[in-house]
């Protein structure tokens, strides 16, 4: 891997190893433009394939589209959205039977617009709107090795408990004790595993980072070790703005250290979201970070080990540039769906925000919208950091807003979804896309956060998750009440929640043994099979781990689906607790897949492990207690799920075909 720089870049986030520099970019023609912008162009064949930019829309080949890298805040994304929650800048161009392939990571936290070939022309031009950047470029053999070789430079991805494997059941509403208790209730009582459940922002009080509403929560600590003793992790939400609150200790220490960003004139800059006007923590000041990390403090000493870190594009519904929008406002336009008019306007006024406020790094200051994409990530590294030093423990962190780099602190959730199948379309490609740059541990709202979902919906969308690291049932306020006990045909979620936690033993060793080695998880089908021109062609179809592929079901009404076998597969079916094999040679296939069984495919001369009884969460999940189906050894990845031991020279046991 070389670089090439391009005026004063700021310091380098994503990248952890020494890189030699070079003089001239290969492959793209570099021009200044008048607007004061860096244009890269490069010419592309009919042939070659784009990989990369993590959390997008569209497929997981990106060429033909365009795409903006700019954290945004966009409930009501379509397949035509330019910008998301996060911004991930790698690119792999892969020409059908032409090496080597080229990688290329835009290492900057402003905006770039990325056209990928969208005018069918033959060119690819990536507009940087700064002239202060660095450009990272490699080689290799295949796409593949392309990312591995990128992985192996931005460091490993965050790793959490073994808990956070179980299933999470999460939804903006749940108010006080009460509600959880009645939520792990009906679980236990539907015979439905459960393994978390997240608190929103009702917790707090008044919406105030790091408090705790006493009314709806008398003594958390003790009503956590409740829910631990049940074997449920309780997962507060901790947002982006802090309250101004000027007899609030922790806003105080703020104010008076000099820790949050500020407007033109140097005063703390305002802006409001759920609690009303709040400050913003400069996170890319360390102390900041660290005065925000050690706050979680007041959570940890409940016993509290899991985060999730929401608003931090940072999301704003008014600043002290525009007042005209107030919280209601806020909420109702959330519900409902906005006007492209309305929606315009809104974009128009975060933008106008985020050009009014800066930020401290190393002595110098820079306004948002520059450095506008780290922002998000600089808050999880806070947490990460924080939490750190508070347990010896490892501990759950996950994020909305992202850049390239924050993937060593946390994992991310894909943002506000809706219920809606061209949203499940849209999570199965982007996973392959988010692993690309490191983000391993991430899922997205399980039946979609906005909307409706109905019980179809639900067991289809239930079906991709069983296989994603983060699997969270998500919904929000006003929507239905979209808990698995809550559905008619309880049996079929039984059925498919059953095989998840069947699947943990198999799902964590992969996890950790991609991590470890600087490899994916979840794979597009050209990864695994890179001279196959078909393969390059399916986006519906994914590699999990080193031997399973999946082909869900994501069209409505649909029971049954073609799917495209690479080479002599098993095919898999789970339905009331058992497994049955099926041989399936090489080609297109038709396969019948009912809404109460989960389809998957072993890879040939792989196998896979299961464990031999269901469990109803991870507190007793014993890992070596497993099954094991395939052709060939398995290679296990094993460790007590909790410290901060891993190592895959010793954790890892041959578990032998013997035992099948």
């Amino acid at each position: 891997m070389k670089k090439v720089v391009y005026g004063n870049p700021v310091p380098c986030f994503a990248i952890e190893k020494e890189v030699e520099e070079a003089k001239e970019l290969p492959g793209f023609t570099v021009e200044d433009t008048v607007e004061g912008y860096l244009k890269f162009t490069m010419a592309v064949s009919e042939k070659t394939a784009i990989y990369g930019l993590g959390e997008t829309v569209g497929n997981i080949n990106k060429k033909g589209s365009k795409f903006i890298s700019f954290n945004t805040d966009d409930p009501h994304h379509r397949e035509n959205t330019l910008s998301l929650y996060g911004s991930h800048n790698l690119l792999i161009f892969d020409e059908l039977n032409i090496t080597p392939k080229l990688g290329f990571f835009f290492d900057t936290p402003g905006k770039v617009i990325f056209d990928l070939d969208s005018e069918k022309k033959g060119k690819v031009k990536i507009t940087v709107l700064s002239k202060d950047l660095r450009v990272y470029f490699w080689q290799q053999d295949t796409a593949y090795l392309a990312v591995k070789e990128f992985l192996s430079y931005i460091g490993r991805s965050f790793i959490p408990p073994l808990w956070a494997f179980g299933l999470c059941q999460s939804r903006w509403g749940y108010k006080d004790e009460k509600d959880i208790k009645f939520i792990i209730d009906e679980y236990e009582k539907a015979g439905l595993p459960l393994d978390s459940v997240c608190m929103d922002i009702d917790y707090m009080d008044k919406y105030t980072d790091f408090t705790i509403n006493k009314k709806r929560f008398p003594n958390l600590k003790r009503f956590n070790t409740e829910c631990m003793n049940r074997g449920v992790h309780l997962v507060p939400i901790i947002d982006a703005g802090v309250k101004i609150l000027p007899k609030n200790p922790f806003f105080k220490e703020g104010v008076e250290r000099d820790l949050f960003c500020k407007n033109i004139e140097g005063k703390p800059f305002m802006a409001a979201v759920w609690p009303g006007p709040t400050h913003f923590p400069d996170f890319f000041k360390k102390e900041t970070r660290d005065w925000f990390g050690k706050e979680y403090k007041i959570l940890t000493d409940a016993g509290i080990t899991g985060f999730w870190n929401d608003m931090n594009e940072p999301a704003v519904f008014y600043s002290e540039m525009d007042k005209s929008k107030g919280i209601m406002e806020t909420i109702i336009g959330f519900l409902n769906p906005h006007t492209k008019e309305k929606k315009a306007m809104e974009e128009s006024r975060a933008y106008k925000s985020y050009k009014h406020f800066y930020h401290e790094i190393d002595g110098k200051s820079y306004v948002n919208q520059d450095v506008h994409n780290e922002y998000g990530s600089r808050m999880t590294q806070a947490g990460y950091d924080g939490l750190t030093e508070l347990t010896d423990k490892r501990f759950l962190l996950y994020s909305r807003a992202s850049m390239l780099g924050g993937h060593r602190y946390g994992g991310i959730w894909t943002g506000d979804n809706e219920s809606r199948w061209d949203h499940l379309f849209m999570n199965v490609r982007q996973m392959p896309c988010l692993n690309m740059c490191g983000f391993l541990y991430s899922g997205a709202d399980t039946g979609g956060f906005g909307g409706n979902v109905t019980e179809e919906l639900l067991l289809r969308w239930t079906a991709v998750s069983l296989f994603t690291p983060l699997f969270r049932n998500h919904t929000a306020i006003a929507t239905r009440n979209q808990e698995y006990f809550r559905f008619e045909n309880r049996k079929a979620f039984k059925n498919l929640l059953s095989l998840r936690y069947r699947l943990i033993p198999y799902l964590y060793s992969e996890f950790m043994i991609a991590v470890l080695s600087s490899d994916m998880f979840i794979k597009p089908l050209s990864f695994a099979f890179p001279y196959d021109e078909k393969a390059r062609n399916i986006e519906d179809q994914l590699i999990v781990g080193g031997s399973l592929m999946i082909a869900p079901v994501l069209t409505e009404g649909a029971k049954s689906r073609n799917v495209y076998i690479p080479k002599d597969m098993e095919l898999i079916r789970y339905k009331n607790g058992s497994f049955t094999r099926e041989k399936v040679a090489k080609g297109m296939i038709c396969i019948e897949v009912p809404v109460d069984e989960v389809v998957f495919f072993l890879l040939p001369e792989k196998s896979f492990i299961y464990a031999r009884k269901e469990y109803s969460n991870t507190k007793n999940l014993d890992l070596s207690d497993v099954e094991l189906v395939g052709d060939s050894d398995y290679k296990q990845y094993m460790d007590d799920g909790l410290t901060r031991k891993y190592s895959l020279n010793e954790c890892v046991r041959i578990v032998k075909r013997c035992q099948n």
